[in-house]
């Protein structure tokens, strides 16, 4: 839906007022395309800051588990860096330094619909070719593949238990602002019989667009073998409760006052997502907290090393680590979820 430089609250409400309520999933959807569309939000002057911009020593060592698992699956040729939303390309540039000093070149494509972010991307690493989706990927040789923060950003369906039943939740437009609102048609037969015995008020997540990625990764490491690393805040057993959060200048916003302005976002249900692969048949290697991986992974020697090259930058380093594994900070909160061919090795960390 493109209507050029007209608010996207203005498109909203002539489409509630024309046809009612609209699906939080729709809503969502149009919401972050327009946000994505036409700006680099990433960084200390956007709304928000990836890990990759935290530390360089979060690519690195991502790097690093994928050079380590190609080595180990016996150096395949062929081999491609594939990430789903790159960012700034940060990730990226680190990584491939260090797969680099490891042996490993591969070729690199990214999955990037915004031009704005592609500009940025081809500047960082500019041997990488770009693609609107998965579905246009190589499907010849194997695959490490990284999404950071990819997940997060796709529209969610959710359900409210009322006292007629499940019913999907909507967005309305009354007296002057975007309200959540329980749709009219009954929605029981989409919910599961294990949690179907929820008390009135209770609301469940679900992710189609989710599964459906992680379900074509792993359909294609199956089919061209390979390994990837899915990292996201989310949580690893099923839950319920919206999720639904804003971000606008690191501020929490009210996901219903500025469609398409702020980047919306929900938790990852890494328990579906890991589902959605083994139902490919792909192996799970495994979801830890992402301060767990890190650590695992020589955080702490790196940054050691990083500081004991660099004295004067040492209380920098060592904060950014905190950031990236202490459990108050992303060490929790965040995820890595591993998969993998079937017949290649168990990756480190998990």
């Amino acid at each position: 839906m493109e209507h050029g430089g007209e608010p996207l609250a203005a498109v909203f409400q002539r489409l509630i007022a024309r046809y009612g309520p609209i699906t939080l999933q729709h809503y969502m959807g149009e919401s972050n395309a327009r946000y994505y569309a036409g700006k680099d939000p990433l960084g200390s002057a956007g709304d928000f800051i990836t890990a990759p911009e935290v530390s360089q020593m979060f690519g690195e060592l991502i790097g690093l588990w994928l050079a380590d698992i190609w080595m180990r699956a016996g150096r395949p040729e062929d081999v491609r860096y594939v990430e789903l939303g790159p960012g700034r390309g940060t990730l990226a540039r680190d990584a491939l330094r260090a797969m680099k000093r490891s042996g490993l070149a591969p070729a690199v494509h990214f999955v990037e619909g915004s031009a704005a972010l592609r500009r940025i991307q081809l500047a960082a690493v500019p041997q990488a070719e770009w693609h609107h989706d998965l579905s246009d990927l190589p499907t010849d040789g194997p695959m490490l593949l990284v999404g950071n923060e990819f997940l997060d950003a796709l529209p969610v369906r959710q359900l409210v238990k009322t006292p007629e039943g499940w019913r999907e939740r909507m967005v309305d437009f009354q007296e002057g602002r975007f309200v959540p609102v329980a749709g009219d048609k009954p929605m029981d037969a989409a919910v599961p019989e294990t949690i179907n015995e929820q008390a009135d008020g209770a609301l469940i997540e679900t992710c189609p667009g989710a599964a459906a990625v992680v379900g074509e990764v792993a359909r294609r490491l199956v089919s061209q073998g390979g390994a990837a690393l899915l990292i996201d805040y989310g949580y690893d057993r099923p839950q319920t409760g919206s999720t639904l959060q804003a971000l606008k200048a690191h501020t929490k916003v009210d996901p219903f006052a500025l469609p398409g302005e702020a980047d919306l976002t929900c938790l990852v249900d890494f328990s579906a997502a890991g589902e959605a692969a083994s139902a490919q048949g792909a192996r799970l290697l495994g979801t830890v907290a992402q301060g767990h991986f890190l650590r695992a992974l020589g955080i702490e020697m790196r940054a050691d090393k990083l500081a004991a090259a660099a004295p004067e930058h040492a209380s920098a380093i060592h904060a950014a680590m905190h950031r990236l594994i202490g459990k108050k900070q992303m060490g929790t909160l965040f995820k890595v979820m591993g998969l993998a061919a079937p017949d290649w090795p168990h990756g480190a960390g998990f």
